[in-house]
């Protein structure tokens, strides 16, 4: 059955690229991807899904459905691109796109196109096995920033899911078994009173002092959280540009993170009583405005040890020399690539290292890192996490990129379109395919992946870090 899966993936091989292309080609930021929906959701209900749009009160969110009974297997799929992220296919220097600001410089044009392939592929299986179960394909916006997974959770639309799977394009292949940061973010918008800074500046009271105050108390905090933790902050409102005017209004934008949703928690909390203080010291009032929070990334290894079994049994793509050519290209023009393969090393156990230290000046990391029981802990943040303490998750990274190519760069957008991102996206396919087989054929499987998920989660339900009365930034 897994072999009749691969052929029909192979034979559906250009219409998943020039789907990926597509969403590659017109990029959009959370919560807009209306082009890239209808592409998918055209895709899924050419292969018999029925389709449902609209999910958790998202126009963009949308899911597949093929099947009956149990069990309930998700693939998600990311398709929301960057801003500041607009770069020229294939250029290997910096060169923007004309009239276009945004670009894809974390992959997610290949991820839904990859997972709705998969879909089908098992659809495939289902009708010819005649297993009980059921397919479902998750079209998951604005995980840059927009924290969809987690709305959609919170607002119950992967109610009766027994367990998901997922892929990231990266610059190796391997299981993704690290810890992703708990993370709450938040505006707070301070409110003065304007006046002539020269001669009147006694009866202002100035917004920016507030944000000001609030910056210096928060880099203070600083060495007062646990070493793993992280305070990000950029000024978003400076008040005006005119120095002589007593700013009233100013505001300020910050990211927090740690790796558990308690403790993130406590953050955010001191973070408000600085607030108030910088506010209280100026004489100005402070608006929170709470924007999102997303739980931390649990890994399971009864998913994780099935993904791994199937990474091996599919195998590594065939590289041709002009892909390897393009790859040396790339990787001159990539400064930090012996800092990142550095960071890949420190993630694995010792004894794995002198292997993958082999391959450290190669062009394309073509080799699959062994499955570990390690969980390194990533100081980002992924929406991700509040899908795997609602259900099991296990997600693989696939060679997508040249070596040392890091994401949410212009060299990452500028591979988008190449045959190795190509090449990535029908591994991943292939792979999640065969996973949701297995698991299908073994139901027993997905019953021990929920029983480890309960017991990391101490018996505690899940609870959303995203309060009821907050809502998706639908309009940029």
């Amino acid at each position: 059955m897994k072999e009749q899966v691969i052929r029909y993936l192979e034979e559906y091989q250009e219409k998943l690229y020039a789907a990926s292309d597509a969403i590659w080609e017109q990029p959009e930021i959370a919560f807009q991807e209306y082009t890239a929906m209808d592409i998918l959701c055209g895709m899924l209900k050419e292969n018999g899904f029925h389709v449902e749009q609209g999910l958790a009160g998202i126009p963009t969110a949308f899911k597949g459905v093929y099947g009956s009974g149990h069990p309930v297997i998700a693939i998600l799929g990311e398709f929301d691109a960057l801003d500041g992220m607009s770069q020229e296919s294939g250029c290997l220097e910096p060169r923007e796109r004309p009239g276009c600001s945004l670009g894809h410089g974390c992959g997610h044009h290949t991820i839904a196109a990859a997972a709705v392939a998969a879909a089908s592929a098992v659809k495939q299986y289902l009708d010819c096995s005649g297993k009980p179960g059921t397919i479902v394909f998750y079209g998951c916006p604005g995980e840059e920033g927009g924290a969809g997974k987690a709305f959609m959770v919170r607002d119950g639309a992967f109610d009766g899911i027994d367990c998901a799977i997922t892929w990231h394009p990266a610059d190796k292949t391997k299981l993704f078994t690290g810890r992703c940061l708990a993370s709450i973010s938040a505006t707070y918008h301070f409110k003065g009173i304007s006046a002539h800074a020269a001669g009147l500046a006694h009866i202002g009271r100035s917004a920016l002092d507030a944000v000001e105050l609030m910056d210096v108390a928060a880099n203070y905090m600083r060495e007062h959280v646990v070493p793993d933790a992280r305070i990000h902050y950029a000024i978003t409102d400076t008040g005006g540009k005119s120095p002589n005017v007593v700013q009233a209004h100013a505001s300020v934008f910050y990211y927090l993170r740690a790796p558990e949703a308690y403790y993130v928690q406590e953050m955010y909390d001191r973070l408000n009583d600085i607030a108030r203080g910088a506010a209280l010291m100026t004489g100005t009032t402070v608006e929170i405005e709470y924007n999102r929070g997303i739980n931390s990334l649990l890994p399971n290894s009864v998913l994780n040890h099935v993904m791994h079994s199937n990474m091996e049994w599919v195998g590594l793509s065939e590289y041709s020399e002009q892909d390897h050519e393009t790859a040396r290209k790339f990787r001159e023009v990539t400064p930090d690539r012996d800092v990142l393969f550095q960071e890949l090393l420190d993630e694995l156990p010792k004894e794995e290292r002198p292997f993958v230290e082999m391959h450290r000046n190669e062009d394309i990391n073509n080799f699959i890192l062994p499955e570990s029981a390690l969980e390194p802990l990533m100081f980002g943040s992924t929406d991700v996490g509040d899908v795997s303490m609602f259900c099991p998750v296990a997600q693989l990274h696939s060679t997508t990129y040249a070596a040392g190519t890091a994401l949410h760069s212009w060299q990452a957008v500028a591979q988008g379109k190449q045959p190795l991102m190509h090449k990535g996206e029908l591994y991943a396919a292939k792979v999640l395919a065969c996973t949701a087989i297995d698991l299908f054929e073994n139901p027993a499987l997905v019953d021990e992946a929920r029983q480890e998920l309960q017991d990391r989660m101490g018996g505690h339900p899940f609870v959303s870090l995203m309060p009821d009365d907050v809502k998706p930034k639908l309009k940029r």
